[in-house]
């Protein structure tokens, strides 16, 4: 690996001693994965992991793992089951650090591919409300994807600028999420690709559109919210100096993070000298096992109201629907029904999502189709394997994952199981079940 002189030149400037140190852990320090245990999969989902390989934790999240990607893998049936989801270390670190309360209304606002917004809809446990955004329409669809699979009933997924969802949302979140687009510094290991791209007016350019960001989130947050920033860089332009321009120019303090205390310290000199700015928090490749990373939490001082206008359901002809959940499931369901052409969802409760664009509005149910309701896949990962009428465990998890169908006597759809945890739906006539996992998500034979 061949780094931008300017760059060393500033880490040697700002390091010192450890300059040495860290230059060795950049160049030769392994990476190593993450695993995060998805709470919403029901407890036992770390003791069904933790029988076929090592888990050691990561010191600063609870439910987090460093894993050997030889023991498991992507497509692996449990995280075909939401089981888990594959998280670097250090980015496990920020919703540890952000109070989460069930009930939180919450906003990601830069969100794809989905680690943090699953993480904190974890700690929700499927009250309260998450708005997970992503600006760039395919990684939507890859955050769309994750929310699915992980089996999150609460959250709705956007695709929207920071500044038009100011507009609609003012004084409406408890709790931001702001994992701002940076430089990259601290993925240099992991992702070379940011080593070429890097330069100082890349990182002059991300700061300002971090500030450009806040300043959007700044308005979403109702007073006495919580709002957490965090990078995966190094530059003080794009961490501390960003907290010492919320602290200037918004009623904000700074707040001590004990979940995280065993990382280190912000640096007050790579600022403005503000001792305040020591309850910002590093991760550094020498210090700690993990990638470049950086995390501030703020607290809203103001003492202003939320703003939650009033949302009226809809009136939705559930007839099809009803049929099926009478004759098929046993779970109850929170929220608001909604249709979206053909689509049903059960949108959280005290959303409006007019003039918003939309991804996922809520828990897609499934396809109301001409004298019959087709069940859709977010519903078979939303719930446990007790909640349906009809079940099939599979000892092969692999060829349902194909594709493949299976000898089945029971009649209609049948969630497919395996070791317990639903994979998806199949639909039999008796004799054969006939495969509904999506084409999409199919492995390669």
């Amino acid at each position: 690996m061949i780094l931008p002189d300017k760059f060393t030149e500033r880490m040697k400037r700002m390091l010192g001693g450890e300059y040495g140190m860290f230059i060795d852990a950049l160049k030769n320090g392994s990476v190593r994965a993450g695993l995060r245990i998805n709470t919403l999969k029901n407890g036992s989902a770390g003791a069904v992991l933790s029988e076929f390989m090592t888990m050691e934790r990561v010191p600063w999240c609870e439910n987090g793992f460093f894993a050997d990607k030889n023991d498991i893998s992507g497509t692996h049936p449990y995280h075909a089951a939401g089981l888990f989801y594959f998280q670097e270390p250090s980015a496990m670190a920020v919703i540890e650090g952000l109070p989460v309360n069930e009930g939180d209304l919450i906003l990601d606002l830069c969100a794809a591919p989905g680690g943090k917004s699953t993480q904190a809809a974890a700690k929700l446990n499927n009250t309260g409300l998450l708005v997970s955004n992503e600006i760039v329409r395919k990684r939507a669809e890859i955050l769309s994807g994750n929310v699915e699979r992980t089996g999150v009933k609460n959250a709705v997924v956007t695709n929207e600028t920071p500044e038009r969802l100011a507009k609609k949302y003012p004084s409406f979140f408890d709790k931001i999420i702001v994992d701002a687009p940076c430089s990259g510094e601290g993925m240099f290991r992991k992702e070379p690709r940011a080593v070429t791209e890097w330069s100082e007016e890349h990182v002059k350019s991300c700061a300002a559109r971090q500030k450009n960001i806040i300043d959007s989130a700044v308005k979403m947050l109702r007073g006495g919210g919580y709002l957490i920033y965090s990078t995966c860089t190094f530059s003080p332009e794009e961490n501390e100096q960003i907290a010492s321009y919320v602290l200037d120019n918004y009623n904000f303090e700074l707040c001590e993070i004990p979940a995280l205390s065993m990382l280190s310290c912000g640096v007050p000199e790579w600022s403005d000298n503000d001792p305040e700015l020591k309850k910002t928090k590093r991760v550094f490749p020498h210090r700690e096992t993990g990638e470049g990373h950086f995390i501030a939490l703020f607290h809203s001082l103001d003492d202003t109201e939320p703003i939650r206008p009033r949302v009226k359901p809809e009136k939705v002809d559930l007839s099809l629907y009803r049929e099926f959940e009478a004759a098929a499931m046993n779970i109850k369901l929170q929220g608001n029904f909604m249709l979206f052409g053909d689509n049903l969802y059960l949108v959280p409760a005290g959303i409006d999502m007019t003039g918003v664009k939309v991804v996922r509005a809520g828990l897609h149910l499934g396809t109301i189709k001409k004298n019959r309701f087709e069940p859709s896949h977010a519903l078979a990962m939303a719930y446990p394997a007790d909640a349906f009428r009809n079940t099939l465990a599979v000892d092969e998890a692999e060829k349902y994952m194909r594709g493949e169908t299976f000898p089945c006597a029971a009649r209609g759809w049948t969630a497919v199981t395996y070791n317990g945890f639903v994979l998806g739906w199949g639909k039999s006539d008796g004799r054969t079940l006939k495969n509904h996992y999506p084409k999409g998500l199919r492995i390669m034979r």
